[in-house]
């Protein structure tokens, strides 16, 4: 079997530009992949087209050999592209062997993952705004949500803006009840001191984890902040390398990780699990794309042992997302369950995509005023 071509697909929707991936073979199986990266709609389109010449001809059977080809020709320099054909070749092979990814992976050990909601606060920075809404999300099922109450600290946050959060996430646990989970998120917008001051007033609403709350790429300062709290610091959606979450990992502090398959690849991703498994870590991936991405993820994290929850902004989307991507499971009691569909399981409507233009999207805005707080206008 050889890629005959590779066709790229735009989708804007009001917060995001979704970059979807298909590939053809010349035995008439496609591949699907996404692309998706933030404000990176354009520069993702173009690495996909720079890939072509490197893609066109190869056997989407052997995905890894794909990968590595695209790696090297990039001197080892991953990427969201590179990420998204390998996805499509894994999914033709699954395809060709007409058995679901998670079969590919080895098998379950879950039939069903828990989820936790995202995207759900689109709206003032309030408490009783916060509170309402996790309601409604309690009232659809899910049993655990993640929020950003911070609005647009960087690095310090003003006085009255540290006591608002505070508010905010004590708002949600009174509206919620003991037995919903909250997960805080923080953007890398912290320095240490200031993570571990606003972290432990944080501490009486017994948080399910704190995410990111200083850089990434700060290593050190995450396992500062882990050991001044009495709950877990998460990170890892950064990461583009193995050897980043070994680093994490080695001091036995921090014990949850979250990659970000949409940046890794299926192979890559796996191995990172691995990784997590060695340390006792569990497996939290990062998603924040299209539906496809709660399809791959579930795949992923059924067929691994170390699984802890999966994030999912499923609930919060545009009815049309529906039109456009068949097959995604949907939430059901606060959990997902992978689809038995071979492959992905996950078909896109092409005619749909054409009702849905690439948009402009301020990502900035939502950065200085708060981050997934303000829905942005509808943009075509």
């Amino acid at each position: 079997m050889r890629i005959t071509a590779i066709k790229t697909f735009v989708v804007g929707n009001p917060w995001k530009n979704w970059i979807f991936v298909r590939l053809l073979t010349d035995e008439g199986l496609t591949g699907l992949g996404e692309a998706t990266g933030g404000l990176a709609t354009k520069p993702n389109l173009g690495d996909l087209e720079e890939l072509r010449p490197h893609i066109i001809g190869e056997d989407p059977l052997h995905p890894e050999r794909v990968w590595l080809k695209m790696i090297k020709a990039r001197y080892h320099h991953r990427s969201t592209a590179i990420a998204a054909v390998e996805q499509a070749c894994w999914d033709i092979l699954a395809k060709s062997l007409d058995v679901p990814m998670w079969q590919l992976f080895g098998g379950k050990h879950h039939e069903k993952l828990r989820v936790y909601a995202n995207g759900w606060y689109q709206g003032p920075r309030d408490p009783e705004f916060f509170a309402q809404a996790a309601s409604a999300m309690v009232e659809k099922g899910y049993t655990a949500f993640k929020f950003d109450p911070f609005g647009g600290a960087y690095k310090q946050i003003e006085r009255e803006s540290e006591a608002l959060a505070v508010r905010i996430v004590q708002a949600v646990r009174e509206a919620v009840g003991d037995d919903v989970d909250l997960l805080i998120e923080a953007h890398d917008r912290f320095t240490v001191s200031t993570a571990i001051r606003v972290g432990k007033q944080l501490e009486p609403f017994r948080p399910y984890w704190i995410e990111t709350p200083v850089r990434s790429f700060d290593l050190k300062g995450h396992m500062e902040v882990q050991r001044a709290l009495s709950y877990p610091v998460v990170l890892g959606e950064a990461f583009h390398e193995l050897r980043q979450f070994a680093d994490l990992l080695h001091d036995r502090v921090i014990d949850i990780v979250q990659p970000e398959p949409m940046h890794l690849g299926p192979s890559t991703s796996r191995k990172a699990f691995a990784v997590a498994e060695a340390y006792d870590a569990l497996v939290a991936c990062h998603q924040a794309q299209s539906p496809l991405c709660t399809a791959m993820n579930a795949h992923y994290h059924c067929s691994i042992p170390n699984f802890l929850i999966q994030e999912n902004f499923d609930d919060s989307l545009e009815p049309w997302t529906w039109d456009l991507l068949e097959g995604v499971p949907r939430v059901v009691d606060g959990h997902v369950t992978p689809s038995d569909a071979p492959g992905w399981g996950v078909e896109l409507n092409e005619d749909e995509v054409e009702k849905h233009p690439y948009g402009e999207r301020n990502f900035l805005r939502l950065f200085e005023e708060g981050w997934e707080t303000r829905k942005p206008p509808e943009t075509t």
